[in-house]
């Protein structure tokens, strides 16, 4: 039997999405240049600490570190130019909609349980993606700052399989970062690199889930 073959077969139950740049691009290129337009440098200067610094926010998207325990840190970072509440709206003003990945949500509704699985942290949900509509497709989402761990760690796929009920390998799983779908497949999940809508397409017609 062919590798296409015996995938078609597979029985399916969950779908889970990563959420940015699958669902929601992003780009902090907006937010640089705001804080570039205050003082000459300013976006470049928090650009370089994010960067250079990156496991504190990974701290934050882990819940390991509190709201205001980031927003002080960043602040400091830009010689406190802007208020608390003006840095979280530019923080998290860097989300763009990918509606035709969106458009797939309701269809794919009709026949599985939809899950949304994001290292995130609460700034960017409250202040970013929170307000999108395509939200209420998901059966539930499983968000890092919220369970404690992040992505590729295992406990937080594990938690999308409490949320779900299903074994681990009824999911399908896409993702843009390789490593993350790698993580996935070694805990049993069908998993895939997303690249495009016309890739995912052709990866869920080979799977008989679209």
């Amino acid at each position: 039997m062919s590798k296409i073959n015996s995938m078609k077969v597979k029985k399916y139950a969950a779908m889970v999405f990563d959420l940015g740049k699958v669902l929601i691009p992003f780009d902090y290129a907006p937010a640089i240049n705001k804080l570039n337009q205050i003082e000459n440098g300013l976006g470049n200067r928090f650009s370089d600490f994010y960067k250079s610094n990156y496991y504190f926010h990974r701290d934050f998207e882990r819940g390991k570190i509190s709201e205001s325990e980031f927003v002080t840190r960043m602040l400091e970072v830009i010689d406190h130019k802007i208020d608390a509440e003006t840095f979280k709206k530019y923080y998290a003003d860097i989300f763009s909609l990918n509606e035709d990945v969106i458009s797939l949500l309701p269809v794919l509704k009709k026949n599985y349980k939809l899950f949304l699985l994001s290292n995130t942290d609460s700034i960017h949900q409250k202040y970013g993606w929170q307000k999108y509509e395509f939200l209420k497709y998901f059966d539930e989402l499983i968000l890092s700052h919220e369970v404690g761990s992040v992505k590729p760690e295992e406990k937080i796929y594990r938690k999308v399989e409490e949320a779900s009920g299903f074994p681990s390998e009824e999911h399908f799983y896409t993702d843009d970062i390789q490593e993350y779908v790698d993580s996935a497949i070694k805990l049993g999940w069908d998993a895939v690199q997303f690249v495009d809508y016309n890739q995912l397409i052709i990866d869920l017609k080979n799977r008989d889930i679209f």
